[in-house]
């Protein structure tokens, strides 16, 4: 990624915090959020990823965007649905501006060192195919992570490995291919300590991106 992209994703960031510092004044709902930060970290953060970037306008050619204050609402509904299906399923919804994040642990979706999908997570991935299918006015980034175990270029060999297995999974379940990019970030980005077998089995996962189509 080039300097310009991480200044553009900096200053979106510094926005969407002045934004929701606002909301936390009043008793703003997601959808009356997301007709700002939507349009603020949507449209930077969208500009600012490379590839995304020509995957979200192709993709918007074929189904049309979201007008930019009902982007929340539908962000909204995705992210109940997409709650109740993976309630006890190990995955974590995280809802981030209008932007939905799904962190899929490595001890539930591959084994150690292996970028094969595990046979019980499948059913798993069903249900979040299932969702995004219902909800075609987004595009989807699908980025690895591991643990510091190996060598550099081994780890992001396999987190290239584990998303490009996600996608071809979701892919193969109906999710459209324009739809979806995948990214592998090694062992660089790290959400956990490494220090231990229990520290680094946090950061060996894949984590969905699912971001809506704005104007």
């Amino acid at each position: 990624m080039t300097n310009m992209n991480y200044k553009k994703i900096a200053i979106a960031l510094g926005l969407s915090a002045f934004v929701l510092t606002g909301c936390a004044n009043n008793t703003a709902s997601n959808t009356q959020k997301g007709a700002g930060i939507g349009a603020v970290v949507g449209a930077l953060i969208g500009k600012g990823t490379g590839d995304n970037d020509k995957s979200r306008y192709a993709w918007g050619a074929v189904v049309g965007a979201i007008a930019g204050g009902a982007i929340g609402k539908y962000m909204d509904n995705q992210e109940q649905e997409f709650r109740e299906e993976l309630a006890d399923s190990g995955i974590e919804v995280r809802r981030e501006g209008d932007n939905l994040r799904l962190i899929m642990p490595g001890n539930i979706t591959f084994e150690t060192g292996k970028a094969n999908i595990s046979g019980n997570f499948y059913p798993v991935l069903n249900d979040v195919a299932l969702v995004i299918n219902k909800y075609e006015k987004t595009t989807l980034q699908v980025v690895g992570h591991t643990d510091n175990v190996g060598g550099d270029s081994q780890n992001q060999s396999l987190s290239e490995f584990r998303a490009t297995a996600v996608k071809n999974y979701l892919t193969n379940n109906g999710v459209d291919n324009r739809r979806v990019t995948t990214l592998g970030m090694g062992e660089s980005q790290p959400i956990a300590s490494n220090s231990n077998a229990n520290e680094r089995q946090k950061n060996r996962r894949v984590e969905l991106t699912i971001v809506p189509l704005n104007n």
